[in-house]
């Protein structure tokens, strides 16, 4: 019986393609680099944002916290919004709602951005607790944010917990922490992706992920 499913945001609950690319384009240009056309930027979705910055264009360790700060200049009031939420995704917050399980965000999203999205969408009161990364670029590790969620919320039975998440840092984290894992196929990770790294179940669709939490 699952007790927690702790669910990824971007790619995951919501589509953030639209504010998160532009946020990356905003501060490439800000470096002076021409950015690359949108679907270029979408490897952006889903890590912590200094690594990308370092593995893709090379910037170094400062240079990357930087250029964080750059993007945050136009996500904070322009990117976050530029976001909408899956089809599907309320129906199955309601069903996990109704089957008395509880529902927490994990997520490496600074924690306080994670908030301003769940209650601009009216998700919020679905949210048992959230768990983000600190505005410091602390805690942004998919595992290190899964174990302080794991840690709040009390729960030492980590098999009435389950990993949801579109790609492979949330399978990853969740096997860190001893945790199952849903891997969603229509967010911004593929099939091969999510087995290659174990995920323990593949979701077509939200309503697939509910199908599954349900039978466990």
């Amino acid at each position: 019986m699952i007790e927690y499913v702790f669910f990824d945001l971007d790619g995951t609950l919501t589509d953030p393609g639209e504010g998160i690319t532009n946020s990356v384009a905003y501060s490439l240009k800000k470096n002076g680099i021409e950015p690359p056309s949108r679907e270029e930027l979408y490897k952006f979705i889903g890590p912590p944002l200094v690594d990308s910055y370092m593995k893709y264009y090379g910037f170094s360790p400062d240079g990357a916290r930087r250029a964080v700060d750059d993007y945050r200049e136009y996500f904070r009031d322009k990117g976050i919004f530029e976001n909408k939420v899956y089809d599907g995704v309320l129906e199955l917050l309601e069903a996990l709602k109704k089957a008395n399980i509880k529902i927490v965000l994990a997520t490496s999203k600074p924690e306080p951005f994670a908030k301003t999205i769940l209650s601009h969408f009216e998700l919020d009161k679905y949210f048992h607790f959230v768990a983000g990364a600190l505005m410091d670029e602390t805690r942004t590790k998919k595992g290190d944010v899964i174990r302080y969620a794991l840690e709040c919320c009390g729960s030492s039975n980590k098999e009435s917990v389950i990993m949801v998440g579109d790609r492979e840092h949330d399978i990853i984290g969740a096997k860190e922490n001893g945790l199952r894992s849903i891997g969603v196929l229509y967010g911004y990770g593929s099939c091969e992706e999510l087995t290659a790294q174990g995920a323990d179940f593949i979701a077509q669709t939200p309503c697939d992920v509910a199908e599954i939490i349900l039978k466990l």
